[in-house]
């Protein structure tokens, strides 16, 4: 398979990445239990400008091992168009969730999880490195964020 697309430059890297954020409603996410056993599922999300907010069941095996393991791995895309996304999560109570975020959240997705009742819990997803790229000839510069911190 011969690729036809255009290079990106870091920084149209970070812009296609944040309108991606902006306007996707699903992304995978990656736990591990205690003794390492990983889970993959696909959740609602919302972007805020600084954080990506869930909101799932706290007994799932997503929402256990968000609680504990304080870590997780996001992705948007297929194999050809990557976004890889590492974070700290946080667990909060709906009283403790911005009321934008749920308001933004609900809206984005059409799921309004206050009626869905108290075993849903918030997780508040903090990046931490970001990688993006279209294939192998965009490995080169496919970290947009290191340690917390932009570097485009």
């Amino acid at each position: 398979m011969t690729n036809t697309r255009t290079i990106r430059d870091p920084e149209q890297r970070k812009k296609d990445l944040l309108a991606r954020l902006a306007e996707e409603v699903d992304i995978w996410v990656a736990s591990a239990s205690a003794d390492g056993t990983p889970y993959l599922v696909p959740l609602a999300f919302h972007w805020d400008g600084t954080d990506i907010w869930l909101c799932t069941r706290l007994t799932n095996p997503t929402g256990r091992n968000l609680r504990t393991g304080g870590r997780a791995r996001l992705s948007l895309g297929h194999t050809r168009d990557v976004v890889l996304i590492d974070g700290e999560v946080t667990t909060l109570s709906v009283g403790d969730v911005p009321t934008a975020a749920i308001e933004e959240f609900a809206a984005k997705c059409g799921w309004d999880p206050r009626n869905s009742g108290p075993a849903y819990g918030w997780f508040r997803v903090r990046p931490t490195a970001v990688e993006a790229w279209h294939e192998e000839p965009e490995l080169a510069g496919r970290h947009l964020m290191r340690d917390g911190a932009w570097v485009v």
